[in-house]
């Protein structure tokens, strides 16, 4: 049976340890500690059980994603999305980032999840170049929509508001198409 949910993808810009959704993405890293950016903002805000939890989980490669409980976030899980480390773009980097993209989504929709929130991935000391970075996020995000494989609320949520312009244009581009 196809599934007939509608998703509808937003840009905000903020915190996103402060929004309220049933799944948060963190831009983790292969070995799911707690680092620097938005991956160190969401263990700080979660609480230290999120970090214990993560020990269990054996890691994770880069374009795959985990999930936890959401402990002391606005969330009831974390999915833990690894993207690729930027080493000029011959590496396959387009193709992990989106498929960190995808695996995020996939798994908030296997958890039920209503609402997500997806931070911009690897774009901070992975050093992807941010309006790549954005084009590939969003074409991965509608990509999932498209194939009903995400939750009805996508937030992409920037803390910056360059971020957040870039993500605004890449929206765009895609939705004139």
């Amino acid at each position: 049976m196809a599934k007939t949910k509608r998703s509808t993808v937003e840009v905000v810009e903020g915190d996103i340890t402060t929004i309220s959704v049933d799944v948060m993405v963190n831009a983790a890293n292969e070995a799911l500690l707690p680092g620097g950016g938005v991956c160190g903002a969401i263990h700080k805000a979660a609480g230290p059980s999120l970090a214990a939890e993560c020990r269990n989980l054996g890691g994770c490669r880069t374009g795959a994603a985990k999930a936890t409980a959401g402990y002391g976030l606005p969330a009831t899980h974390v999915i833990h999305a690894v993207g690729p480390v930027w080493q000029g773009g011959f590496s396959g980097e387009d193709d992990l980032l989106a498929s960190s993209y995808r695996s995020a989504l996939a798994l908030a929709d296997e958890l039920g999840a209503k609402s997500v929130s997806l931070p911009a991935i690897s774009t901070g000391i992975f050093g992807y170049p941010p309006e790549r970075a954005a084009a590939v996020a969003v074409s991965a995000v509608e990509a999932a929509v498209a194939a009903g494989e995400a939750p009805k609320q996508v937030l992409l949520c920037c803390f910056t508001p360059e971020s957040a312009e870039l993500h605004r244009r890449a929206l765009a581009s895609r939705n004139s198409q």
